[in-house]
């Protein structure tokens, strides 16, 4: 399990003091705000020096010390920030994306594989599990009543496809 995680992008800065807009990737800008600090590299290396963040307009606004200037912020845009996942509690049934890719999708009444979760695709009604077999790959909703149980630490998630999901061949990997 990675420790730190892909927070989201510095995508502009905002006003004239060094502030800047993150593009949180995450289910909502208040989730990435409740990080003690944020660190532009995936080992937790290199602090960010969080001061202070604030949910805006479907975004993020952060103050970064050190950062007080329109320019020294423009330097930063594009950089990735990410987070740490000991500064995070995730909610009763909630996981990290990045935990589910790899995890083994199992039927949760018959126990058959059908691959395992290649990719995670957002969409506005739900997200989309991704799962490739080697041979085959097939789209799966990832909605609460079509999920009976996800173990990270088992490595499976135990699925209740609807007819017609697995039951062709899917499309060619």
């Amino acid at each position: 399990m990675k420790q730190y995680l892909e927070a989201g992008k510095i995508v502009r800065t905002h006003g004239v003091r060094g502030e800047l807009v993150m593009e949180a990737w995450a289910d909502s800008p208040e989730f990435v705000a409740s990080a003690k600090e944020l660190y532009f590299d995936n080992k937790g290396e290199r602090p960010a020096g969080l001061v202070s963040s604030r949910p805006h307009k479907g975004r993020l606004l952060l103050t970064l010390k050190d950062i007080t200037t329109i320019d020294q912020a423009d330097r930063l845009r594009g950089k990735i920030l990410y987070l740490n996942r000991a500064d995070i509690t995730l909610p009763e049934g909630r996981f990290f994306l990045d935990d589910l890719i790899g995890l083994a999708a199992v039927d949760g009444n018959t126990g058959r594989e059908y691959g395992r979760i290649t990719e995670v695709i957002p969409a506005p009604a739900n997200n989309v599990y991704r799962i490739s077999d080697g041979q085959h790959e097939y789209l799966f909703p990832a909605v609460e009543h079509m999920i009976k149980r996800t173990d990270i630490a088992g490595g499976r998630i135990e699925l209740l496809p609807i007819p017609g999901i697995f039951d062709g061949d899917g499309e060619e990997a």
